[in-house]
């Protein structure tokens, strides 16, 4: 049996269970108290939960991107040819978190701006305070393009950010 890609596995999955129950709950949180603070779930809402249910789709994209890169750090450290301390593997983690983190808000942002500037005289936070599930359902669907878009960028970047050991060049 292979005792370290066992242990890395349970890591991983220990990793992208824990990380993403306590990212989604932020991003959850600031949801409700930046955007509609109006509104809660108890609410026969559906425009809300739609709207909801995008944003957490959109940030478990990104991160679907993010713990395979924290994964090959914590790989890295247990190869034993460059050692990467438990201190450096937590700093890159909340590096790549941070980074994706950002990212996903921007998204969010991003799509908001577009949509307002494709839908002039619509504002769409009141629709979706107000039940309009046609809205919701546009501005979800566009925050999912954009992410499943935009996600292989953001992996890219955080791919480049991972200490690899250095290998030497023969040409």
């Amino acid at each position: 049996m292979k005792t370290k890609l066992l242990t890395l596995a349970s890591i991983e999955i220990l990793l992208s269970i824990f990380v993403s129950v306590v990212i989604i709950f932020i991003s959850f949180k600031i949801l409700q108290k930046v955007f509609l603070k109006k509104v809660s779930l108890r609410e026969d809402n559906i425009a809300f939960s739609i709207f909801t249910g995008g944003i957490i789709l959109s940030i478990g994209l990104i991160l679907s991107e993010i713990i395979p890169s924290i994964t090959n750090i914590i790989r890295i450290s247990l190869s034993g040819q460059d050692q990467v301390s438990i201190t450096e593997i937590i700093t890159y983690s909340g590096v790549y978190l941070f980074i994706g983190f950002v990212f996903a808000v921007l998204t969010n942002i991003a799509v908001f701006f577009l949509f307002s500037a494709l839908t002039k005289g619509i504002n769409e936070f009141k629709d979706i305070q107000q039940n309009n599930t046609s809205t919701a359902l546009i501005v979800t669907a566009t925050l999912l393009s954009i992410t499943i878009i935009a996600k292989n960028s953001i992996s890219l970047l955080i791919s480049a950010l991972i200490p690899y050991p250095e290998t030497t060049n023969f040409l």
